[in-house]
């Protein structure tokens, strides 16, 4: 370099180039060396500083009350729009109507249809009234029958008795006559062997065949008595069977007449139930033409328009954002984080349209940044391939702003365990995964 400067002042005795002076400066000494010694320091002192170790995540406020979501009114019936009552953005309280609609199946178009379904169950209801007076009547002529039965059979009962006791009594009489019968018979003989011997008169021959004679008719009305009465008792026992038989029918038929009443009666009673429960039917469907709120809120979409379209049952209509919600947020993990995750640890967030300054390392120091608490880790895989977290309000620190609305975008920042900067990047350029640890009984206590 002095032999370059040589010969160009050799060139130029008369004096030096300044430009060559600006650019080398041969007579300032140097410094830069002390700034990288001052560097480095800084760097070192920098790599020993705390750092807060954290897991990033995105997601989304909502909130856990299902209730407190956006709600969607479907229609119950099918049915043509005939009034609207709000428009979008309009706030609606519960129970406000908003929106009419018309019967379009003609099976509901009469106006007078409660009225019909009511003259049919007041008719179906006195048609059962008479059949229970028929049932009643049965059961009265049953009762009749009954008891005319019953009388019959003592009656027939009383006069077997009697011929019971009327053969015993020509059963002896009979005995008696034919005792007699025999004695004159045999008197008879005797006579005729003393006439044929001349030891008695003809006279005596014609008073002993004269008895004899007596003896035997005698025999005979007794006999004819005796099989007249055992008739007579044999009839009764004949007209007893079939004043059983005529009144088992009599019977039999009216338990037929009073059973067909009663299915009569249970079958109106079933078509009585069928009707009300048409009534019914026809009652909370007229009170579905009018769509209510189903709660306190804000409508904000409307899938009809205009008048005189036909929805389908079950059809979206609007939708209602609730006013009073619990705000929640809901955020995405990886699954290698999630065991690093549990119930109640610290969540740091940043809604989107709040401006922050965030220090992902230094929590304390970031502005704008706002706390929660993990309430809910879901088990199951969500359809990102993330488990989704549910983080709450942290009481214990500054509310969430009170302009928060559902779906507004949350950055996510769970806090772990506190290492040095140096030892965070060495974790990062390794891969590690972040430290966690929980605090044991053991630990606190020696801590104390």
């Amino acid at each position: 370099m002095q032999e370059i400067k040589r010969i160009i002042d050799g060139e130029n005795p008369n004096g030096s180039y300044n430009s060559f002076g600006n650019i080398y400066r041969f007579h300032i000494k140097s410094k830069v060396k002390y700034w990288l010694y001052i560097i480095l320091l800084l760097l070192v002192i920098t790599l020993m500083l705390p750092w807060t170790q954290n897991i990033r995540a995105k997601g989304s406020v909502t909130t856990r009350r299902q209730e407190q979501r956006p709600q969607e009114l479907n229609t119950i019936i099918a049915g043509r729009i005939q009034k609207w009552y709000v428009k979008e953005g309009d706030f609606v309280k519960k129970g406000d109507t908003l929106v009419q609609l018309s019967e379009v199946k003609d099976a509901y178009l009469d106006p007078e249809l409660l009225l019909r379904v009511e003259e049919q169950l007041e008719a179906k209801s006195s048609s059962i009234s008479s059949y229970l007076q028929k049932v009643a009547a049965s059961e009265s002529q049953l009762r009749a029958i009954q008891q005319t039965k019953l009388y019959k059979m003592q009656q027939l009962a009383n006069k077997m008795k009697q011929l019971q006791l009327k053969v015993m009594s020509d059963s002896m009489e009979l005995n008696s006559v034919n005792i007699d019968f025999r004695i004159a018979e045999e008197q008879l003989r005797r006579q005729k062997i003393m006439r044929d011997s001349g030891l008695s008169s003809l006279l005596q021959l014609e008073q002993r065949n004269q008895s004899y004679q007596s003896a035997l008719a005698k025999k005979t009305v007794s006999e004819t008595k005796f099989a007249n009465t055992k008739t007579d008792l044999i009839n009764v026992e004949i007209e007893l069977s079939q004043i059983e038989q005529e009144y088992a029918e009599k019977l039999f038929k009216v338990q037929s007449d009073r059973a067909g009443a009663q299915s009569e009666i249970a079958t109106g009673k079933g078509e009585i139930a069928k009707l009300s429960n048409q009534y019914a039917n026809y009652v909370i469907r007229a009170g579905q033409y009018y769509l209510l709120a189903p709660q306190d809120g804000q409508v904000t979409n409307a899938y009809k328009s205009g008048i005189n379209e036909i929805v389908k049952e079950g059809e979206k209509l609007l939708e209602i954002v609730p006013e009073h919600i619990d705000y929640a947020v809901e955020m995405y993990v990886r699954p290698v984080d999630l065991p690093l995750l549990s119930r109640g640890q610290k969540v740091r967030l940043q809604f989107d349209g709040y401006p922050a300054i965030v220090f992902s390392g230094w929590p304390q120091s970031s502005y704008g940044m706002f706390s929660g608490r993990i309430v809910a880790i879901e088990n199951s895989l969500n359809e990102n391939g993330k488990f989704r977290i549910l983080v709450a309000e942290d009481e214990q620190d500054r509310k969430w702003p009170p302009t928060l609305r559902m779906g507004t975008g949350v950055a996510a920042i769970a806090l772990l365990k506190d290492v040095q900067i140096w030892y965070e990047l060495w974790r990062n350029i390794n891969g590690f995964p972040p430290e966690y640890y929980k605090k044991t009984t053991k630990d606190v206590a020696t801590k104390k």
